[in-house]
């Protein structure tokens, strides 16, 4: 009987029979690694031009999407009893009085020397990239467009201004650049500059800052909309932790995602969730935090019934989103947006 010598294919072969399963997870594992990379790189440097692709998409299709949205404003006697008011002919900024955008959304204001200021995002037509202007009011009721203050490379939305230790400060939904970022205005209203980042490396959504307790508080959400995160920080412009009940909200997407300011309303902090099931942006609820601390929270919510809602009619059938709530005299004024249709 004579033996055979095998051939240098089969030898070749029957090494990497032998190694496949240690190389086939090695294979797998670099083809991730590489399209994450990939990924984070088409997302925040726009390597490719999705938005402007979208933006044709749309234009040439008969599909509505996600607006168009528009700002009103509420009132009543107390954060969680609002209406719209009947001497307000809502909404009282859309894209049309903005600059011809596509749409306005997100409104925060604040009150410097009796007037009132309204930072909102406004998509511009040119793009469909989301930017942050504002419009002044006299009373709150009638509002004039002014012009867009900060314009980035990249997305920008959920402009949350406030004022502390007598400067004005406003941070930003910029997902898209996988950052928190923080302005301060070098003369307000109309002139902001960067000052850093209070958080990197993650698409946060909706970044919802409040001090309480002598501490600075955060939520964030994801653009699944069904996590709500937290960090703190004793100082503003200092370190952010996060904390370690994290997420405080898990796999809900109707009370995940912040929907406006953090009040602090008789001692005691309350938040504003967005209702994004079964579509994206449909109402708000009011949740009283009820404890709050490094290492501890709770919540309850203040009622089943959402504080504003879709109407069935109008310039906000189809949902509301958002609520920025202050005092005013013996009143509370909100500014809210709303949107007249819906995900197909």
């Amino acid at each position: 009987m004579t033996s055979q010598a095998k051939s240098p294919a089969k030898k070749k072969l029957s090494f990497f029979e032998k190694q496949k399963s240690v190389i086939i997870p090695i294979l797998l594992l670099m083809a991730l690694a590489m399209g994450t990379a990939y990924g984070i790189l088409l997302h925040k440097y726009e390597l490719f031009p999705y938005k402007n692709l979208k933006a044709t998409y749309r234009s040439l299709s008969n599909k509505k999407t996600c607006g168009p949205w528009s700002i009103g404003i509420y009132e009543g006697s107390s954060p969680f009893n609002l209406s719209s008011p009947a001497d307000i002919s809502n909404p009282v900024l859309t894209g049309k009085n903005c600059g011809g955008a596509v749409f306005v959304a997100d409104p925060f204001m604040i009150r410097k020397d009796g007037k009132f200021f309204m930072f909102f995002e406004r998509v511009s037509r040119a793009n469909n990239q989301g930017d942050i202007a504002y419009a002044e009011s006299a009373d709150g009721r009638d509002w004039q467009y002014k012009k867009v203050v900060i314009d980035e490379k990249f997305h920008l939305s959920y402009p949350n201004v406030f004022e502390w230790q007598g400067a004005y400060y406003m941070i930003l939904e910029s997902h898209q650049d996988l950052s928190v970022r923080l302005y301060k205005a070098e003369s307000f209203p109309g002139n902001w500059k960067y000052v850093k980042n209070l958080l990197s490396g993650y698409s946060f959504v909706d970044p919802s800052i409040f001090r309480y307790n002598n501490k600075w508080w955060m939520f964030v959400t994801t653009p699944a909309s069904n996590i709500l995160n937290l960090y703190y920080s004793d100082n503003l412009l200092g370190e952010w932790k996060a904390h370690p009940m994290n997420p405080v909200i898990k796999f809900n997407k109707h009370i995940s995602r912040p929907g406006g300011r953090v009040i602090i309303y008789k001692g005691k902090p309350y938040r504003f969730a967005q209702d994004d099931a079964p579509y994206y942006g449909i109402q708000i609820f009011a949740f009283e935090i009820t404890e709050l601390t490094e290492k501890t929270y709770a919540e309850k919510i203040v009622s089943e019934n959402p504080l504003v809602t879709k109407t069935g009619k109008g310039w906000n059938a189809a949902g509301m989103h958002h609520i920025d709530l202050h005092k005013v005299g013996n009143k509370w004024i909100a500014a809210v947006d709303g949107r007249n249709c819906k995900f197909d």
